[in-house]
């Protein structure tokens, strides 16, 4: 009896289950993707202090400044409690030579400012879900819009801030931690090099406060494997954590060296006073747990519900619950903890600060998802990812309809205005003092006047100060702000001759 060839046919439910394996990530993917694109739409820089982070590669392009940067009020009196008359800018210069280089690629300053953050985020999201594989296919999921389904993630995705890039830095050296307890595998060369990578990124990108999201995991860990020695090792040596540190310190002796005001704006006010209060704005110590309760929703019920299922499940006390933690959870838990606690400590508080611990509960999630077996969890997820999408998407949308509607980008139409009338009448114009930094790179100039200088023909001043709040000049084109801290501002071109 002969049996032709013939090819296999896969059940049916083996191909709708492949099919939602494939399809499920790339929607989630598509949704993270587009509302990190389009959360902060009309773009300016009018708030988070993101005029002063792109004044720092303004002033690398425009002033060759490359290694040391001011912020726009650089000469102006002010409150010396916040800083010098000098006003150092008080971060590394790291994500300033992304955004410097990136313009020179594409002569845009918009795609060269936010565009350091979008890649973070994307590639951050890669990484969560690249780990969250190894706790199973479905977690790894759910770890993805976790990252990508919340108000932190999709505010911060495309501002000119640090705080992205810094999470991608920092979540790099935990994760390298991760896999080597995870893997059971000694630290050989080529991990340490990437720690050193990581650490050294996160230093030049804002500082030592790295150490405040993965040093106490480690030391954590390290110290529970005295009482479990069969927990492996999370502990690289020495080597990256001081080359790094080392590479740090030589920026900030050459600044306090060769740098007027550096001393005083960046190790007094910018580290020194975020440990006292009164110099930086002081937050209650359990600031930012409701804030991460909020803005990590659903996620964060949904991580605090799962705790709930495993200590009813188990029906331990806690302390033995805790001891039965595998060396994966541990860390884990420890690296979530320790960054809100340390965080917590530190009087000068943000919600945006917080955010690497994000990326650390996203995989926390997904741990959690593989050590409980619920039924149903398929369905759980997908009511979870509907109501985020649903959460975040009009969030989104809100704050965009908003921002289009209420005319939000105005002092970046005024400065588009005032440049291309300056062009076509070959004008030479200058910026009074303003309390809007951003209106310099609006406008591109290098920094404020308090009097006109020679030669200059055309000025851009405040309405709401004398002489200019009188009525008694003539403006080519004015611009009014709304919003919390309201100002407005007009054109005077030509100049009037008693000036």
């Amino acid at each position: 009896m002969r049996v032709r060839p013939g090819r296999f046919e896969p059940p049916l439910t083996c191909m709708v289950e492949a099919g939602k394996n494939t399809r499920l990530p790339l929607i989630v993917s598509f949704l993270t993707v587009s509302l990190f694109a389009v959360s902060n739409l009309p773009w300016t820089l009018d708030d988070y202090d993101q005029a002063k982070q792109a004044f720092v590669s303004y002033q690398m392009i425009g002033q060759q400044r490359w290694l040391y940067q001011t912020t726009p009020h650089e000469g102006m009196a002010g409150n010396p409690k916040r800083h010098s008359i000098h006003h150092i800018n008080s971060k590394p210069p790291a994500v300033a030579w992304i955004s410097a280089g990136l313009y020179e690629i594409g002569r845009s300053w918009d795609f060269a400012w936010r565009f350091p953050s979008f890649a973070a985020a994307v590639a951050l999201a890669f990484l969560i879900f690249r780990g969250a594989r190894a706790f199973g296919d479905l977690p790894a999921l759910i770890a993805l819009a976790a990252f990508g389904l919340n108000l932190l993630s999709v505010r911060l995705a495309t501002l000119v801030r640090t705080d992205m890039p810094l999470a991608l830095a920092t979540f790099a050296a935990g994760l390298l931690m991760f896999e080597k307890i995870r893997t059971r595998t000694l630290w050989n060369m080529h991990d340490r090099v990437a720690l050193f990578a990581a650490l050294t990124a996160a230093m030049f990108i804002k500082g030592p406060v790295v150490w405040a999201f993965v040093l106490p995991p480690l030391v954590l860990y390290q110290l529970r494997r005295r009482w479990r020695p069969d927990f492996p090792s999370a502990w690289s040596g020495w080597t990256p954590w001081i080359a790094s540190f080392a590479l740090f310190c030589l920026w900030v002796i050459t600044g306090i060296r060769f740098i007027d005001g550096f001393y005083e704006d960046v190790v007094l006010i910018e580290f020194a006073g975020r440990f006292h209060e009164g110099i930086h704005r002081s937050q209650p110590l359990l600031f930012y747990i409701p804030h991460l309760l909020q803005k990590f929703a659903p996620w964060s019920l949904l991580i605090i519900g799962l705790l709930v299922v495993a200590l009813r499940k188990t029906k331990a006390t806690t302390g033995k619950w805790l001891a039965g933690f595998s060396p994966e959870m541990f860390f884990l838990v420890a690296w979530v903890a320790g960054g809100i606690v340390v965080m917590s400590l530190i009087p000068s508080k943000r919600v945006d600060r917080i955010f690497p611990v994000v990326p650390a509960l996203c995989l926390l999630l997904a741990a959690q998802l593989k050590a409980i077996n619920i039924v149903r969890i398929r369905q759980l997820a997908v009511v979870t990812i509907i109501l985020a999408a649903i959460f975040t998407g009009a969030y989104s949308g809100m704050r965009m309809i908003d921002g289009y509607r209420n005319n939000r980008d105005a002092l970046v139409k005024f400065g588009r205005e005032v440049r291309q009338m300056a062009a076509a009448e070959h004008l030479r114009y200058e910026i009074l003092p303003a309390p809007d930094e951003g209106l310099l790179l609006y406008l591109q100039r290098p920094r404020f006047f308090n009097e006109p200088p020679v030669g200059c023909n055309a000025l851009v001043v405040p309405l709401d100060e004398e002489p200019w709040s009188s009525g008694g000049f003539s403006y080519r084109v004015t611009v009014e702000k709304k919003g919390d801290e309201p100002s407005s501002y007009g054109f005077v071109a030509p100049l009037p001759p008693h000036r």
